[in-house]
């Protein structure tokens, strides 16, 4: 029954995720897609107790269109037992979705939205998706993107962070009934720079979702604030062989995660090998 819930869940993902690409493609004035893979680091497993050597692959676009813009990307992580003795799961594996959709209110009004640091402000429509706890959450709220020197971009997302769907009895973690509304504020920024004759950029995202009250099969639960901090430093690897530049990556992701999804006390603090493929 597991596996056949798994595999519905991957299915319609993966439908609904390239019927997105499409409808977003025939519409974009640019658009880039990238393949990630992330490996040989540790991450803690909220709910075990411990960690687990953790591979993460992910598919990842963002691109324009005349109003705004969109960003979407789908991990698959693979989780493998180590040698840490408070881990007691069997190697396991599951997806993670984010959406965005932005609406500048520049663009649709015509008029130049600009004051301080702030270059344009929009409205944004989101969502997340765990396939595995059957659970989405819907994200309505503010994009103010900012102007600083030397970024390719910056913004600040401020939304809302409301519960929808009811969980599953199948679930490999716990059935979620209930959860409470809350927030989320992120920050995400790309900032490219030389090192000589190579190319570098730090890019990532640093997200604070607050607390909340959460209602599972093992009764009602407090769901700490949480601090996500994600950057990557990557080298274009591919303009140092030879090759096309912008297209092939190296480098590091660091992943520090206070209240790992809520649960007080779990934290990852943890750097993994990142490579990038952009197409």
């Amino acid at each position: 029954m597991k596996v056949n819930n798994m595999l519905k869940s991957v299915v319609a993902t993966t439908i609904a995720t390239t019927a997105l690409m499409s409808f977003s493609a025939s519409a974009e004035i640019w658009g880039n897609t990238e393949v990630h893979l992330q490996a040989l680091g540790d991450l803690e497993r909220p709910g075990t107790g411990g960690t687990a050597d953790t591979t993460i692959i992910t598919l990842q676009h963002a691109g324009g269109w005349e109003y705004g813009d969109n960003f979407f990307f789908i991990d698959h992580s693979r989780y493998s037992v180590n040698n840490d003795a408070n881990f007691p799961v069997e190697d396991s594996s599951e997806f993670y979705g984010e959406w965005y959709s932005n609406f500048s209110l520049g663009a649709i009004t015509g008029k130049k939205i600009a004051f301080g640091p702030i270059k344009d402000i929009g409205i944004v429509a989101g969502f997340n998706f765990a396939p595995e706890v059957d659970s989405m959450w819907v994200l309505p709220g503010v994009r103010f993107s900012l102007d600083l020197p030397g970024f390719a971009f910056a913004q600040i997302d401020v939304t809302g962070y409301i519960h929808q769907g009811g969980g599953s009895a199948n679930s490999p973690v716990f059935t979620v009934v209930d959860e409470d509304s809350s927030f989320m504020i992120d920050f995400s920024w790309a900032y490219p720079f030389k090192i000589g004759s190579t190319s570098w950029s730090i890019e990532g995202h640093l997200e604070y979702i607050d607390a909340r009250q959460q209602t599972n099969n093992f009764g009602t639960t407090e769901l700490e604030s949480w601090i996500l901090f994600q950057p990557q430093v990557r080298l274009d690897i591919g303009e140092v062989l030879g090759n096309k530049a912008g297209q092939m990556f190296v480098g590091i992701e660091y992943q520090y995660f206070k209240n790992k999804l809520g649960e007080k006390g779990t934290d990852d603090n943890a750097v993994q090998f990142l490579a990038v493929w952009r197409f």
